[in-house]
């Protein structure tokens, strides 16, 4: 089996690209789906007030947590960034069947944290500390290195 030669590769920015979306659909989702979930109150379900499923813990936790999980995914507020990141997920797997694993996997996760903090910045208006911007900014710098070793 011969290995493939470097014209049948995609260029690097369809690379960096890719990484940047899963970044973004993972690490800026996640305060929109903490938010949607943390203000959710979930409506009365008259099933779970019936004396049968009162009387049982098992049953009330079952159906207790698929009602849970059905008004919020019926909620477009925890829904949507839901979908979005999952279909970070699906990119990710494309992504990792033809770029170097080594590299994909570490990169992806420092952009989703990098989102992430920007997400919580932007969704709860929290305030970024020095120190997280110094991290943020060795996250990019290791990244970097680790690139640039591999090219090598």
């Amino acid at each position: 089996m011969s290995s493939p030669d470097a014209s049948s590769q995609p260029p690097a920015v369809n690379y960096v690209v890719g990484f940047l979306l899963v970044g973004l659909a993972w690490g800026f989702t996640t305060p929109f789906i903490r938010r949607a979930a943390k203000d959710h109150n979930p409506p009365a379900h008259p099933l779970l007030e019936r004396d049968d499923v009162k009387a049982s813990w098992i049953r009330s936790r079952l159906y207790g947590a698929f009602f849970a999980v059905v008004d919020l995914l019926r909620n477009p507020r925890y829904a949507v960034p839901l979908l979005i990141n999952l279909t970070g997920s699906v990119w990710f797997f494309l992504l990792i069947g033809q770029a170097e694993l080594s590299l994909t996997v570490p990169i992806v996760n420092t952009l989703a944290f990098l989102f992430t903090v920007l997400g919580d910045w932007w969704v709860d208006e929290k305030a970024i500390s020095r120190d997280t911007w110094i991290g943020m900014a060795l996250s990019i710098c290791g990244i970097a290195l680790c690139v640039h070793s591999k090219s090598e």
